[in-house]
């Protein structure tokens, strides 16, 4: 689908306020999520109210106000904050005479103006259709213009029944070919499992600076910008840890708040990657306001998506706009999860987060000391590879005195992968 903003130039936002909180952070987000769709605001209409409006959502007297404003400046489309029914979404661009949108759609739209792979592109097409296909079931007048009569009845079926079907048939037709990508997916996370690649994905809430984390962990060119939802696609990088350790560094989609579920179910084959993570990097902008309230918002989506046990290191990035804070971990006994000060874009506080990420990997795993014969080269080389190895020596024989650190059931793993027995090589723990 093309991407609407390509047509409207200029438009008209209406914030609905049902908290009187005109002043915090919901109406600044409002405000960047149109302009990260490219679209020139030509006026802003505040409309405190108790509750919606049934019918136009706002009430017949700030309809009539939306309509005169939005032919004063020649506005191109006006904006909701709030989702609408469509019903409310008919009725309005009726009495105002001018096309809206809801919050969903405009979500929809950056979607699709970000969409660069193939995949993204399907989960940007799935859910403007899902969400085409609700105002669809409601009935678009002008759509039915098939009317049964003499020498017109039949088998036929009438305009909106065939866009429905025709809908329909294109919601199957890319829930399918997602299907194929998520099997792709899980046959790449399986022989990841069996190369004993852990897995990181960095999440947090839009604009958080997750792109430019990512960039300074792997040297990859994803793209970054001040702007909500800048990254859409996921991408995957392999990044060597400074103990020699390999991890797969994943960086997905930002969350929002009030993210709507049929979005989240149609990017699962790419949140999939999250759930199944060995580990969060949750990145936060320490520079918000409402830095807890967007820590809240993305552990409600990480607990709506099923990875909730995932471990998670929370990174209060772009301390670089506070002179006064320097980069630094914090780990409280109440608190499960790490915290770590750091600045994306300088690059302080790397080496903590490096830290610490090993430190969690490590976290089941235990000192031990093996006999290698000469025949275990490939076995030595796994070890390597895992950056399990703390030290090696030659024994008698030609083969290795080797001192690792790694998980029991790893190490059982690998022996048997080897066809070597344990209880052979395992001289006890190591003395380091």
């Amino acid at each position: 689908m093309e991407s609407k903003s390509a047509e409207i130039q200029r438009a008209l936002i209406v914030y609905v306020d049902f908290h009187k909180s005109t002043t915090d952070d919901a109406y600044s987000e409002f405000v960047q999520l149109v302009d990260s769709s490219g679209l020139e605001i030509i006026g802003s209409i505040t409309a405190p109210r108790q509750m919606a409006d049934a019918k136009l959502f706002v009430g017949k007297g700030k309809a009539d106000e939306i309509a005169a404003e939005a032919e004063q400046h020649k506005a191109d489309v006006v904006i909701f904050n709030h989702p609408l029914s469509p019903a409310q979404e008919r009725n309005l661009q009726n009495h105002i005479n001018v096309r809206v949108i809801d919050r969903i759609g405009l979500i929809l739209d950056i979607f699709a103006q970000r969409a660069r792979s193939y995949e993204g592109k399907l989960q940007v097409e799935l859910a403007q259709l899902q969400h085409l296909s609700t105002r669809l079931i409601r009935g678009w007048t002008h759509l039915e213009r098939q009317k049964g009569g003499i020498g017109l009845r039949g088998p036929g079926e009438t305009q909106l029944e065939t866009d429905r079907r025709l809908v329909g048939f294109r919601i199957k037709l890319i829930n399918q070919r997602l299907d194929k990508v998520r099997k792709q997916r899980y046959l790449s996370r399986q022989q990841r499992k069996k190369q004993d690649v852990p897995v990181v994905s960095l999440v947090g809430y839009t604009n958080a600076g997750k792109s430019t984390l990512f960039n300074r962990l792997t040297g990859a060119g994803v793209r970054t910008a001040d702007q909500l939802f800048a990254t859409l696609d996921p991408t995957l990088r392999r990044v060597e840890m400074d103990s020699g350790r390999n991890i797969i560094l994943t960086d997905t989609v930002g969350f929002i708040r009030d993210l709507p579920h049929d979005l989240v179910a149609s990017f699962q084959a790419t949140l999939e990657e999250v759930k199944a993570a060995d580990l969060l990097i949750h990145v936060i902008d320490v520079d918000h306001e409402q830095r807890q309230q967007r820590i809240d918002d993305v552990n409600k989506v990480i607990e709506l998506i099923g990875a909730s046990d995932v471990p998670q290191i929370e990174v209060y990035n772009k301390i670089d706009k506070y002179t006064e804070q320097t980069a630094h971990t914090e780990t409280t006994d109440n608190y499960p999860h790490t915290r770590l000060w750091l600045s994306s874009y300088t690059g302080e506080g790397l080496t903590l987060l490096h830290d610490s990420i090993e430190q969690h990997l490590r976290q089941n795993a235990k000192p031990l000391q093996l006999n290698l014969p000469v025949t275990a080269g490939q076995l030595r080389a796994k070890l390597f590879d895992l950056g399990a190895v703390r030290h090696d020596d030659e024994n008698e024989k030609g083969g290795w005195i080797m001192e690792i650190e790694l998980e029991e059931f790893k190490l059982h793993k690998l022996c048997e992968e080897a066809s070597l027995d344990i209880s052979q090589l395992q001289s006890g723990p190591a003395g380091y």
